[in-house]
Protein backbone atom coordinates (compact mmCIF):
# COMPACT_ATOMS: atom_id res chain seq x y z
CA UNK A 1 0.00 0.00 0.00
CA UNK A 2 1.13 3.61 -0.74
CA UNK A 3 1.76 6.02 1.86
CA UNK A 4 -1.10 8.79 2.80
CA UNK A 5 0.15 12.31 1.99
CA UNK A 6 1.64 12.24 -1.31
CA UNK A 7 -1.94 11.82 -3.05
CA UNK A 8 -2.87 14.49 -5.89
CA UNK A 9 -6.18 12.80 -6.53
CA UNK A 10 -9.65 14.67 -5.68
CA UNK A 11 -12.64 13.30 -4.61
CA UNK A 12 -14.69 13.76 -7.80
CA UNK A 13 -11.91 12.30 -9.85
CA UNK A 14 -12.69 8.98 -8.40
CA UNK A 15 -16.28 9.06 -7.59
CA UNK A 16 -18.85 6.97 -9.52
CA UNK A 17 -21.53 9.74 -10.80
CA UNK A 18 -25.49 8.55 -11.75
CA UNK A 19 -28.32 11.28 -12.96
CA UNK A 20 -31.29 9.19 -11.92
CA UNK A 21 -34.61 11.90 -12.75
CA UNK A 22 -34.34 15.03 -10.21
CA UNK A 23 -31.12 14.09 -8.29
CA UNK A 24 -27.29 13.24 -8.92
CA UNK A 25 -25.69 10.36 -6.77
CA UNK A 26 -22.41 10.51 -6.27
CA UNK A 27 -20.31 7.69 -4.54
CA UNK A 28 -16.77 7.17 -3.39
CA UNK A 29 -15.08 3.94 -2.35
CA UNK A 30 -13.64 4.22 1.54
CA UNK A 31 -11.29 1.55 1.06
CA UNK A 32 -7.63 2.41 2.22
CA UNK A 33 -5.84 1.86 -0.58
CA UNK A 34 -8.15 4.32 -2.92
CA UNK A 35 -8.21 7.06 -0.40
CA UNK A 36 -5.20 7.45 0.06
CA UNK A 37 -4.24 8.63 -3.44
CA UNK A 38 -6.00 11.57 -3.03
CA UNK A 39 -5.31 14.98 -1.50
CA UNK A 40 -4.38 15.30 2.08
CA UNK A 41 -7.19 16.66 3.12
CA UNK A 42 -9.93 14.35 0.99
CA UNK A 43 -7.98 11.70 2.81
CA UNK A 44 -8.13 12.97 5.90
CA UNK A 45 -11.77 13.98 5.96
CA UNK A 46 -13.31 10.45 4.32
CA UNK A 47 -10.74 8.64 7.08
CA UNK A 48 -12.34 10.91 9.83
CA UNK A 49 -15.64 9.31 8.34
CA UNK A 50 -14.57 5.80 8.96
CA UNK A 51 -13.79 6.68 11.82
CA UNK A 52 -16.52 8.25 13.44
CA UNK A 53 -18.55 5.51 12.38
CA UNK A 54 -16.08 2.88 13.43
CA UNK A 55 -18.19 1.01 16.25
CA UNK A 56 -20.72 0.34 13.77
CA UNK A 57 -18.64 -1.10 10.87
CA UNK A 58 -16.74 -3.08 13.54
CA UNK A 59 -20.32 -4.58 14.68
CA UNK A 60 -20.77 -5.55 10.92
CA UNK A 61 -16.96 -7.07 10.65
CA UNK A 62 -18.19 -9.16 13.61
CA UNK A 63 -21.42 -10.43 12.02
CA UNK A 64 -19.74 -11.24 9.12
CA UNK A 65 -17.23 -13.59 10.73
CA UNK A 66 -14.24 -10.96 10.92
CA UNK A 67 -14.60 -9.63 6.98
CA UNK A 68 -14.66 -6.56 7.03
CA UNK A 69 -17.03 -4.63 4.88
CA UNK A 70 -17.20 -2.39 1.72
CA UNK A 71 -17.72 0.99 2.68
CA UNK A 72 -18.74 3.80 0.31
CA UNK A 73 -19.39 7.57 0.80
CA UNK A 74 -22.79 8.45 -1.13
CA UNK A 75 -23.77 11.65 -1.55
CA UNK A 76 -27.39 12.85 -2.87
CA UNK A 77 -28.00 16.16 -4.70
CA UNK A 78 -31.53 17.79 -5.50
CA UNK A 79 -31.82 19.21 -8.96
CA UNK A 80 -35.53 20.14 -8.69
CA UNK A 81 -38.05 20.54 -5.54
CA UNK A 82 -39.07 17.04 -3.96
CA UNK A 83 -37.00 14.57 -5.49
CA UNK A 84 -37.40 11.75 -3.82
CA UNK A 85 -35.21 8.28 -3.64
CA UNK A 86 -34.79 5.09 -2.30
CA UNK A 87 -31.49 4.72 -0.22
CA UNK A 88 -31.80 1.03 -0.41
CA UNK A 89 -31.56 0.74 -4.10
CA UNK A 90 -28.31 0.83 -4.98
CA UNK A 91 -26.71 -1.87 -6.17
CA UNK A 92 -22.86 -2.71 -7.00
CA UNK A 93 -22.20 -5.59 -9.48
CA UNK A 94 -19.09 -7.01 -8.45
CA UNK A 95 -17.65 -10.16 -10.40
CA UNK A 96 -21.01 -10.48 -11.87
CA UNK A 97 -22.92 -10.33 -8.50
CA UNK A 98 -25.09 -8.09 -7.38
CA UNK A 99 -24.60 -6.48 -3.62
CA UNK A 100 -26.70 -4.30 -1.95
CA UNK A 101 -26.25 -2.32 0.83
CA UNK A 102 -26.16 -4.07 4.85
CA UNK A 103 -26.42 -0.95 6.13
CA UNK A 104 -26.99 2.56 5.21
CA UNK A 105 -25.31 4.90 8.39
CA UNK A 106 -26.93 8.19 7.38
CA UNK A 107 -24.16 11.50 8.08
CA UNK A 108 -26.65 14.53 7.45
CA UNK A 109 -30.09 15.30 9.04
CA UNK A 110 -32.92 14.65 7.16
CA UNK A 111 -31.43 10.95 5.00
CA UNK A 112 -33.87 9.25 6.10
CA UNK A 113 -37.08 11.19 4.66
CA UNK A 114 -35.47 10.63 1.31
CA UNK A 115 -36.77 13.47 -0.27
CA UNK A 116 -34.55 16.38 -1.28
CA UNK A 117 -35.25 19.84 -2.00
CA UNK A 118 -33.35 21.52 -4.83
CA UNK A 119 -29.67 21.73 -4.15
CA UNK A 120 -29.95 20.19 -1.27
CA UNK A 121 -27.63 17.68 -0.46
CA UNK A 122 -28.43 14.16 1.91
CA UNK A 123 -24.96 11.73 2.61
CA UNK A 124 -24.58 8.58 4.09
CA UNK A 125 -22.09 5.87 4.45
CA UNK A 126 -22.89 3.15 2.38
CA UNK A 127 -21.98 -0.70 4.49
CA UNK A 128 -21.54 -3.47 1.29
CA UNK A 129 -20.57 -6.66 2.25
CA UNK A 130 -16.34 -7.58 1.91
CA UNK A 131 -17.43 -9.48 -1.39
CA UNK A 132 -17.13 -6.01 -3.09
CA UNK A 133 -13.77 -5.68 -4.86
CA UNK A 134 -12.52 -2.16 -5.83
CA UNK A 135 -9.77 -3.25 -7.51
CA UNK A 136 -11.62 -4.94 -10.56
CA UNK A 137 -14.01 -3.31 -12.79
CA UNK A 138 -17.92 -2.53 -10.99
CA UNK A 139 -20.95 -1.37 -12.22
CA UNK A 140 -23.03 0.70 -9.90
CA UNK A 141 -26.90 0.56 -10.59
CA UNK A 142 -29.60 3.04 -8.93
CA UNK A 143 -33.11 3.85 -9.92
CA UNK A 144 -32.81 2.79 -13.70
CA UNK A 145 -29.62 4.44 -13.81
CA UNK A 146 -26.16 2.35 -14.59
CA UNK A 147 -22.54 3.52 -14.21
CA UNK A 148 -19.83 1.18 -15.85
CA UNK A 149 -17.27 3.20 -15.67
CA UNK A 150 -15.76 2.21 -12.70
CA UNK A 151 -13.17 0.76 -15.31
CA UNK A 152 -11.22 4.43 -16.62
CA UNK A 153 -11.16 5.39 -12.48
CA UNK A 154 -8.62 2.43 -11.92
CA UNK A 155 -6.74 3.30 -14.61
CA UNK A 156 -6.48 6.53 -12.92
CA UNK A 157 -5.85 5.47 -10.04
CA UNK A 158 -2.88 3.09 -10.92
CA UNK A 159 -1.36 6.20 -13.01
CA UNK A 160 -1.64 7.83 -9.14
CA UNK A 161 -0.13 4.80 -7.60
CA UNK A 162 2.84 4.99 -9.65
CA UNK A 163 3.28 8.90 -9.09
CA UNK A 164 2.73 8.62 -5.22
CA UNK A 165 5.55 5.81 -4.87
CA UNK A 166 7.48 8.40 -6.78
CA UNK A 167 6.57 11.88 -4.96
CA UNK A 168 7.16 8.94 -1.53
CA UNK A 169 10.67 7.88 -2.55
CA UNK A 170 11.82 11.66 -3.25
CA UNK A 171 10.54 11.98 0.36
CA UNK A 172 8.82 15.35 -0.12
CA UNK A 173 5.03 15.75 0.62
CA UNK A 174 2.47 17.74 -1.71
Amino acid sequence: MVPAGFGSLRQDDIAIRLQPQGLILRAIPLQESVIRLLTPDSYRALRDLQESNSQIIANHTRRSGGRAPTLWYVSFYGLQPDARFIAMDLIINSAGQDFRPLEVIPLTTGFGEQRLQQRETQSAVYVFPGDVDVNHPLTLTFQGERNTGWEQILQRIERERALVRARSGRGGSI
